[in-house]
């Protein structure tokens, strides 16, 4: 009998990769391919603002039984922010239409040739990738802060972080930045003026509000909901629902039956819970799948499928080995004596360069970014007044870091959970400096007693990147004279746990299943090991950390997926 698919492709996450992968997949089979995400839509000027809007922006679904926050759990909600809690590690995702890049920090930046190791299979080497790293670079609209006579365009924190490179005999450059400032880079559109982008969406030139991290309400970032997905959407009619949760891969026999001895040579269905209808169970038959969850998701969602569900019993067991949090770490340098003003402009502009791209040093390997938190952020800081004592402070800033204010892809936006160790002008005179480098990307994802994902992840193994971020911090606040130089509270002995922004890692590209899960072959890049039509796509390929913010090699690897699947090389032309 003729299987009657729903779909030919369903895509599973909206981030970069299922992003990506939904564009370039609608291109080929114009309303043939169904994307599911977890989380809302949020069009302009919906993101959370108010302490109570803020205070239920989180997401939590009380049947999973995960590892979070105490005070995050209990009643269901659909937020925009999940929070994360494993050994030595916590983890801020995001849950909306266009995933990651509705918080994420902006920066395209490609990671330097010697990142690219053994571990790194041939077909997905830095030169391989580079068509790929220009087109996607073209579509998210990346370049640098724009420089004219408009005192509004000067941004202080920039030049604060440029002088002190040069004082600490680095390098910092100003970095290709995927926020709107107008169609045309060489003549930027006037702050707050609206107009459509190149793809037909409308955006406001940047105003400079440093919200980038709890999302965009103006639409001045440049988030896959107003470029790839919304072609995808509006011009190749791909089916896009949100707050609907993947739950199972199946194979399907020539019948048209779910059998978990197939192979994927006939195709799959795809089951998942409808969160708008009392999680009604949903599926469809398709001809392939490309899980894009994200690194946590993607894991989490195949090993219950291959160790749960027993439907894709064939995996390999290097699933869920390597991960990395690409080694973020934020601190904070406290009342320096020259002006940082943390709560202007875009959330990251420039980058120092700490033996990543000079004089590479794969022990100590980082970049220096000069991160922001938002201006109501700064209002609430100079508005609670400290509590009795320093310490007290402190621990009431710990408890308050994850109940409240935890944002996502730039962790600095913590920098108000420091609160009450704030006051008078101390907002003003804060810097706050976000770090990422190369960890030794040697965590473990397993499933939990529960069924769901866990980590335990060796952070004594990076110690050595770890205390190099730690001295630039340390001379940092004495160049610019400051009181006190504060890594993340929970970074703290005796917790020692990283916070990050960035999971990588766990679905490997390799040559070979004992060496990773998908395929770096050119005809089968991205596709799992053992399986016909299942690919992944998202920062769970990438062998190793990569330094650098890591959305530039995420896209590159994503647009290289599509091109095996669809046969079509990408161009910026959507």
């Amino acid at each position: 009998m003729d299987i009657q698919y729903d779909y030919e492709a369903i895509v599973i996450g909206s981030g970069f990769g299922g992003s990506i992968n939904t564009c370039r997949l609608s291109k080929k089979w114009p309303g043939k391919v169904l994307l599911l995400e977890r989380g809302k839509r949020y069009p302009m000027g919906s993101f959370a603002r108010s302490p109570h809007d803020m205070a239920r922006n989180f997401w939590n679904l009380p049947q999973e039984k995960r590892d979070m926050p105490e005070k995050l759990q209990g009643e269901e909600s659909h937020g925009l922010f999940d929070i994360r809690n494993f050994d030595h590690m916590d983890a801020v995702i995001s849950a909306g239409l266009g995933g990651g890049s509705l918080i994420y920090a902006n920066v395209f930046l490609q990671p330097p040739d010697e990142v690219f190791d053994h571990n790194w299979p041939a077909n997905a080497k830095k030169d391989v990738l580079q068509p790929y790293y220009a087109v996607a670079k073209q579509v998210l609209g990346a370049r640098p802060i724009p420089l004219n006579d408009d005192p509004r365009r000067k941004i202080i924190r920039t030049g604060l972080f440029q002088n002190f490179a040069k004082a600490d005999g680095h390098e910092s450059q100003l970095l290709d930045i995927n926020v709107f400032f107008g169609n045309d880079f060489d003549q930027p559109t006037p702050i707050g003026v609206q107009e459509k982008n190149r793809y037909g969406a409308v955006q406001t030139s940047c105003v400079y509000c440093a919200e980038c991290d709890v999302g965009c309400n103006t639409h001045s970032k440049n988030t896959l909901d107003l470029n790839y997905l919304y072609v995808a959407e509006h011009k190749y009619q791909a089916h896009i629902q949100t707050q609907v949760l993947a739950q199972k891969i199946v194979p399907i026999d020539a019948s048209g039956q779910d059998n978990p001895a197939m192979n994927g040579e006939f195709g799959y269905r795809v089951y998942w819970q409808d969160l708008k209808d009392a999680h009604k169970e949903c599926s469809a038959l398709t001809r392939r799948v490309v899980v894009s969850a994200g690194t946590l998701g993607s894991n989490e969602l195949l090993m219950r499928c291959r160790d749960l569900h027993k439907t894709l019993p064939n995996i390999s067991q290097q699933l869920g080995r390597h991960f990395s949090g690409n080694g973020d770490f934020l601190s904070f340098v406290i009342d320096g004596d020259k002006p940082a003003d943390p709560n202007y402009g875009p959330v990251i502009t420039q980058g120092t360069d700490y033996n990543l791209f000079k004089n590479f040093d794969r022990e100590r390997a980082f970049i220096l970014e000069d991160a922001s938190y938002p201006n109501f952020a700064a209002w609430y800081t100079e508005g609670v007044k400290p509590g009795a004592s320093k310490l007290q402070a402190l621990v009431r800033t710990i408890r308050l870091a994850f109940a409240r204010f935890v944002h996502g892809i730039s962790t600095g936006h913590l920098g108000y959970a420091l609160s009450s160790l704030l006051k008078n002008d101390l907002s003003y005179t804060t810097s706050v400096l976000l770090c990422m480098g190369l960890d030794k990307g040697d965590g473990v994802m397993s499933l939990n007693k529960d069924g769901y994902l866990h980590l335990k992840w060796p952070y004594k193994n990076s110690m050595s990147l770890y205390n190099a971020i730690l001295s630039a911090g340390e001379r940092f606040k004495t160049w610019c004279g400051g009181k006190a130089f504060i890594p993340m509270p929970n970074w703290l002995w005796p917790m020692r746990r990283n916070v990050t922004v960035h999971s990588l890692g766990g679905c490997r590209l390799a040559d070979s299943p004992e060496q990773g899960v998908t395929s770096a072959e050119l005809a089968t890049f991205g596709q799992v090991f053992g399986y016909t039509g299942l690919y992944v796509a998202d920062g769970s390929l990438l062998p190793t950390a990569v330094g650098a913010n890591p959305i530039a090699t995420i896209s590159a690897v994503s647009e290289r997926v599509a091109e095996g699947i669809t046969g079509i090389a990408p161009s910026a032309d959507l």
